[in-house]
């Protein structure tokens, strides 16, 4: 069956709603109208009303709330009707006494009574895009809607005022003004397209390159036998820490955060010093979050104005929080150990919480500098949480998903390098064998991990991590009790 719906746009200054039904659904289509126009009129008349809507009516003016019965005259002098009531007999009716007085009428989740659907929205600035399934699959319409806030840039509506300066500024015919329009679209479209494929295989020769460069010149003077050797000497720890750099590894790279967190509470199980945990954790990340920052930039995910406010208080954040756990770690190591436990417990819980939100309604960022200083300081602290303080953050805030990952990612090569820097000046290189079996670890895992990227049911992979690292700190505090 066809699609034959006609997609129109409505100056909704211009008409008046009436909803019919306080509950969730009542109040989801009200924030929808709100939401694209806050001066939209809209009545709504139910026996009760959920908390959110007195809310909501505080800060709408526009928004009248009538507490009775529906009546036949609360559609005099409306335009348009919203049916959000469970009442099925009196969804019928409401559409009949509409219907005779020339009113078009929407009904949740029943598409036989409606003239009009009400379609997921993309709103960047000026442009806006409509989504309809035609009423068959709302949730595709969302999910669509989401994809689409994500993949385009936050500037389009830059483009589009500077499209139509440039179509004001031309003359002539409909034709010849078209003609040029196309042109300098096309031209725009054309400038995005392929651009990941020369970077991504830069990237693969390089590294090829590398690993064959390096096998030859570590070849001319390592022999096997002395690999060997050097391999039975290893402490015992170093093989313990490949496999939790794998595992890390495996958890970053599909869910994209979770390193820190996941290495720190598994090496606090195994007795390692803070301070060696910390530096080798920011030791290992420092390369791979250049890489992963350097391609992020080169893709256009980067927001440069967001990296500043996040990079210059994270790094003296996180200069800060190196010289701190030094200092602990040196003198009350035994009493930091539970607190650092119980820090990355609260992460854990903040991990399990954003996984589990419903929705996310785009807010302002506010103290963005405060929110780089405490995430370098407990990310340099307790050996992670840059993502899982920062990402979670921006991402509650309604942020495209992929600006926030690659403004983060950009900005944790900077913090890493300023925490790594303090551990190797005050500590000397160590704790070298952990540092080491981090890096292989990771680097292991990295390409099962960029193959899991996107294919894991997030919300159920957010949980799954946080309760892991959640029942890991939980051990370490209790074991402090005993």
């Amino acid at each position: 069956m066809e699609n034959t719906l006609f997609p129109i746009f409505l100056k909704t200054n211009n008409f008046n709603f009436l909803i019919v039904g306080g509950g969730n659904v009542g109040l989801e289509k009200a924030r929808t109208l709100l939401k694209q126009n806050q001066s939209t009129r809209i009545t709504v008349v139910s026996t009760c009303f959920k908390a959110d809507f007195f809310s909501l009516a505080e800060t709408s003016p526009h928004l009248v709330l009538v507490t009775r019965d529906f009546r036949e005259e609360d559609l005099i002098g409306k335009d348009l009707v919203v049916i959000a009531t469970n009442d099925a007999y009196l969804n019928k009716q409401i559409k009949r006494l509409a219907n005779e007085r020339k009113l078009f009428v929407n009904a949740a989740d029943q598409p036989d009574l409606c003239d009009f659907y009400l379609g997921s929205i993309v709103n960047k600035g000026q442009l806006k895009i409509a989504i309809s399934t035609n009423g068959k699959s709302p949730v595709l319409a969302r999910r669509l809607r989401e994809y689409l806030e994500d993949e385009m840039p936050e500037n389009i509506s830059e483009s589009i005022e500077n499209l139509n300066i440039y179509r004001s500024s031309l003359k002539g015919s409909l034709k010849h003004r078209l003609h040029h329009l196309n042109r300098a679209t096309t031209a725009l479209v054309a400038s995005g397209q392929n651009k990941r494929e020369p970077y991504i295989r830069l990237f693969y020769i390089t590294s090829l390159v590398l690993v064959f460069v390096l096998g030859y010149a570590i070849s001319n003077f390592v022999s096997i036998a002395e690999v060997k050797t050097v391999l039975s000497s290893m402490p015992s720890e170093f093989y313990y820490v490949l496999a939790i750099g794998f595992f890390a590894q495996l958890v970053d790279g599909a869910l994209g955060l979770g390193y820190g967190m996941t290495s720190a509470s598994a090496m606090m199980a195994m007795g390692i010093s803070l301070p060696a945990i910390s530096g080798s954790i920011h030791s290992a990340e420092m390369f791979s979050s250049a890489v992963s920052g350097y391609t992020h930039y080169k893709f256009g995910n980067v927001n440069k104005k967001l990296l500043l406010w996040l990079c210059v208080p994270g790094v003296v954040g996180a200069t800060l929080g190196s010289l701190f756990v030094i200092y602990i770690g040196s003198e009350y190591e035994y009493i930091a150990y539970p607190f650092v436990a119980l820090y990355l417990m609260i992460i854990a819980v903040r991990l399990i919480s954003l996984a589990l939100r419903s929705s996310v309604v785009r807010k302002k960022v506010k103290y963005v500098g405060i929110l780089g200083f405490s995430g370098g300081f407990f990310d340099a602290f307790g050996g992670g949480g840059w993502g899982p303080i920062v990402t979670s953050t921006l991402l509650t805030k309604g942020r495209p998903t992929h600006y926030v990952i690659g403004t983060v990612s950009l900005a944790e090569f900077f913090v890493t390098f300023a925490a790594s820097v303090v551990f190797f000046s005050s500590l000397g290189f160590g704790y070298w064998y952990i540092f080491l079996g981090l890096a292989i670890g990771g680097t292991l895992a990295a390409p099962l991990a960029a193959r899991l990227a996107g294919r894991l049911p997030k919300r159920l992979s957010y949980v799954l991590v946080g309760l892991l690292v959640f029942a890991a700190s939980l051990r370490i505090v209790l074991s402090f009790w005993k």
